[in-house]
C-alpha cells in the first residue's frame, strides 16, 4: 500500500549522492514526489547509481525557488529537525507521528521538510512549518545522513497506513495559510506593531501562535477577513 498524500522535500541539498539515495528511499516507501529549494546539486552518474531502480523519481525532481513556493500546494507541512529548538512550536516525536497523521485526515497532503546536509534547516524555516519532527538522535552525535533521515520518517508514516477518516472541512493549502500571514503582517504594521523593532522575529511569533497546525478554508477566511477589516477602519479614519 503506497502513500501518495506524501511529499519530500529537500532545502538547500549540496550533494548530487544525496539525491539518488533519497530518491531510493522516497521509492521504497512508494513516495513519487520529491521536491528540490535552492538545489546546489544537480543529478550525476552517481546519483542514477545510487537511485538503483528509483530512476523515475529522480528524473522527476521539481525545483523551486523558496521553501514556501515548493510547499504552497500542500496542507501539512512538517519540518525535520535532530535539534532540541526553543521555538514556540509544535514539536512531534517520532513515536507521535503516525498519530498525527491520523489526525489530519486521510486525503490531506503531507510535506516533511529536510535542511541541507551540513546546517539543517533555519529557524525561519522551521517557523513555517505546522508541526516539527525532532529525530532522536545522540546529543553529542545529532546530524544524520540526509537519506538515512529520509528513510526513518517515511518508515514511521507507513505505521499510519489503513483507513483514515477525512476532516469534516478540507485543509488549506500552505500557501493559502502564507497568504493570509501576509495580510495579518500588513495589518500588525499598519497598527503600529513593529515600532519596537524586531518585524522578523515578531512576525514568525504570531505565524507559530496562529498556524503552528494545519488550518481549514474557513479559518483562514476568518483571519484574512479580521485583517482585511482592521486595514479597511485605518484607511477610514
Amino acid at each position: 500500500m503506497g502513500t501518495p498524500d506524501l511529499s519530500i522535500v529537500l532545502v538547500r541539498p549540496h550533494l548530487p549522492a544525496n539525491l539518488g539515495s533519497v530518491a531510493r528511499a522516497a521509492r521504497n516507501f512508494g513516495v513519487q514526489d520529491v521536491r528540490l529549494v535552492e538545489p546546489a546539486a544537480e543529478a550525476d552518474e552517481e546519483s542514477h547509481r545510487l537511485a538503483s531502480g528509483a530512476d523515475g523519481v529522480l528524473a522527476n525532481l521539481r525545483r523551486y525557488p523558496r521553501l514556501p513556493d515548493a510547499v504552497a500546494d500542500l496542507q501539512a507541512v512538517v519540518a525535520t529537525s535532530s535539534l532540541r529548538g526553543r521555538e514556540e512550536q509544535r514539536f512531534l516525536s517520532l513515536g507521535e507521528l503516525p498519530a498525527f497523521l491520523e489526525e489530519l485526515g486521510g486525503r490531506t497532503r503531507v510535506a516533511f521538510v529536510f535542511g541541507p546536509e551540513r546546517s539543517g534547516l533555519t529557524e525561519e524555516e522551521r517557523a513555517q512549518s505546522s508541526a516539527c519532527l525532532r529525530l532522536p538522535t545522540e546529543p553529542e552525535f545529532p546530524t544524520l545522513n540526509l537519506s538515512h533521515a529520509v528513510a526513518v520518517v517515511l518508515a514511521v508514516a507507513r505505521l499510519s497506513e489503513g483507513p483514515r477518516s477525512s476532516p469534516e472541512q478540507a485543509w488549506a493549502p500552505a500557501g493559502e495559510v502564507e497568504a493570509a500571514i501576509g495580510h495579518w503582517d500588513q495589518a500588525l504594521d499598519a497598527i503600529g506593531f513593529y515600532d519596537t523593532g524586531h518585524r522578523g522575529r515578531s512576525l514568525r511569533d504570531w505565524r507559530r501562535i496562529v498556524a503552528a497546525r494545519p488550518m481549514n478554508r474557513r479559518e483562514v477566511a476568518m483571519l484574512r477577513g479580521v485583517a482585511n477589516r482592521i486595514l479597511v477602519s485605518l484607511r477610514r479614519r
